[in-house]
């Protein structure tokens, strides 16, 4: 992409976002500045690396395995939020994600045959207004499950600023520990510059009822100093009140960091994302042709098909088919005192989600829930049976 096409299509999003007032989660961009996939597909970032995912099935001793959860935490923070981009000079083609319809799925799996991992990708748009995906991910072999719900809350104020109502909870069959796991705010920042990029400020914190707290604290490129996307972090045991690391974390988390044994300095590991032993393993996911009309790629193939050939005018087309079609469905509902049901996850009460009160009881963590439309949680036995055709008779088409 040549200097005079980037400015253009910066001057162009930065016009776009300047006309917008509140939310704009929701809001259509410019074809030009949308990325090739869907939101539903944000959570591949967690599935991706099998073996990542299942190695706390593996470690008897818990401060290691908060130390693993915080590695995969870490390790997929580069593809969830570089979309259709890549950290350095050509982070410009960072995209938006197209906005999911309700009722849109994903399914997706991940096999590493040389360390025994699997794991299985199921993401479903369970609301549009406000937007919402729940997401989860599991390695049945191994034992390992992580259940998430994110609403997304964006806002133009010279950065895009993407606010993640929700969280992420990992549990370990074989140690019946769970771990509940945050989901950090992020600012796109660089458009001045011609040159966006994601970034995460503040300090988080990751629990697990093995009684360790992991502490992530971000960074991030400042007008004087600091390195983009810089982090520190450290795991402790949670009734230290001093809070003495055990192990220590710093780098930067879309390349790297070095993992250290806080007592004596020694190396435990140098994490590069582009070593070969740390890409991604391939993605299996059914053919275009055989999915059914509600999963991510087959819905918006022909805008996707759109997107490859530059054909902008395509793109806008389709795409105002399936959003039309969406809110004549919304409409028709309505007319009926219908109300939409999510097909693999269900809202529950939040005073019912008990592992989350007792992790989250004097740490600072809430569910807020009321924005959420309460908890989601996948629902197993459907997972299990599922079969397509998923909704007979209907497509997001309306018919």
């Amino acid at each position: 992409m040549d200097s005079k096409t980037v400015s253009s299509r910066l001057r162009e999003l930065v016009k776009f976002l300047g006309t917008v007032k509140g939310d704009l989660a929701n809001v259509t961009g410019p074809p030009s500045l949308l990325a090739p996939s869907s939101v539903v597909e944000v959570g591949h970032c967690w599935a991706q690396r099998p073996a990542v995912f299942a190695a706390p099935a593996h470690e008897p001793l818990p401060e290691k395995r908060s130390l693993l959860v915080l590695k995969w935490f870490l390790v997929a923070l580069k593809s969830q939020l570089y979309v259709a981009g890549s950290p350095g000079p050509q982070a410009v083609s960072i995209k938006k994600p197209l906005n999911a319809f309700l009722g849109e799925l994903f399914l997706a799996s991940w096999t590493d045959e040389e360390n025994k991992a699997c794991t299985e990708l199921i993401a479903e748009q369970v609301s549009h207004h406000p937007p919402i995906t729940a997401m989860h991910v599991i390695d049945r072999q191994n034992g390992v499950r992580a259940d998430g719900y994110a609403r997304v809350e964006m806002t133009f104020n010279g950065n895009v600023n993407i606010r993640q109502v929700g969280h992420a909870m990992v549990h370990i069959d074989r140690y019946d520990e769970d771990h509940l796991v945050p989901l950090p705010d992020v600012k796109i920042r660089g458009f001045l510059g011609g040159c966006m990029y994601p970034e995460i400020t503040g300090t988080y914190t990751l629990h697990s009822s093995g009684g360790y707290v992991s502490q992530v604290k971000f960074s991030g490129e400042g007008m004087i100093r600091g390195k983009r996307n810089s982090f520190e972090a450290k795991v402790y045991k949670k009734d230290d009140t001093k809070q003495r690391a055990i192990y220590t974390l710093s780098g930067v988390w879309s390349d790297g960091w070095v993992v250290k044994d806080a007592q004596t300095g020694e190396v435990l590991e140098m994490f590069k994302h582009d070593a070969v032993e740390n890409e991604p393993v391939p993605m299996d996911i059914v053919p275009v042709e055989q999915q059914d009309d509600w999963e991510s790629r087959k819905a918006w193939g022909k805008v996707l098909n759109g997107m490859a050939m530059g054909n902008l005018e395509a793109v806008t087309r389709e795409k105002t088919k399936i959003e039309k079609a969406q809110r004549l469905m919304r409409a028709f509902e309505e007319s009926r005192g219908e109300t939409w049901e999510p097909l693999l996850f269900q809202s529950i009460s939040a005073d019912d989600f008990e592992v989350f009160h007792r992790l989250a009881d004097g740490t600072g963590h809430q569910l807020a829930d009321e924005r959420t439309k309460g908890v989601w949680r996948v629902k197993d036995t459907q997972v299990k049976n599922l079969q397509r055709p998923f909704r007979a008779g209907l497509t997001p088409l309306g018919y």
